[in-house]
């Protein structure tokens, strides 16, 4: 898969979270335990998804030098290192927070999925900033070896 395509997964998937959002919030009053259920099925759909997009990951580096597979794998380390962090993070406050009155619950998990959304666009401009280095870094080496 190209990395274009990949970007362009990723904004569908933000597209179609963005959609789904708004319809759990639409339907949140009358059918609760059911939005529950959804929302369950979506981060299990999201995982697959995840998983999907390491195993296309891994398929770029197969093709790469060693050096670079050094590189990227002590950049992996790290970064999968600040994740685990943040989701640490997150599951400490989300516990402080399922002790809050219900509407306190309410605005708390709110006010976090506000904070992901925006910490997933910092890194999606991130990945939008990588992916046009990726196609300008290609086309400088498929033009050196025409040269």
């Amino acid at each position: 898969m190209k990395l274009s395509d990949m970007f362009a997964s990723l904004s569908r998937n933000a597209q179609e979270f963005e959609k789904r959002a708004a319809k759990w919030q639409e339907d949140l009053g009358n059918r609760s335990e059911e939005m529950v259920q959804s929302a369950k099925a979506w981060i299990a759909d999201a995982q697959k998804r995840d998983d999907d997009l390491k195993a296309q990951v891994k398929d770029y580096f197969n093709d790469a030098s060693e050096q670079v597979k050094a590189q990227w794998a002590t950049a992996k380390t790290e970064w999968d290192g600040e994740v685990a962090k943040l989701k640490a993070k997150g599951e400490e406050v989300r516990k402080k927070a399922e002790t809050m009155a219900t509407e306190d619950t309410a605005d708390w998990y709110e006010a976090y999925a506000a904070n992901m959304v925006a910490y997933a666009q910092q890194v999606q401009d991130e990945a939008a900033k990588a992916v046009a280095s990726a196609n300008e870094a290609r086309a400088k080496a498929e033009a050196s070896k025409t040269a």
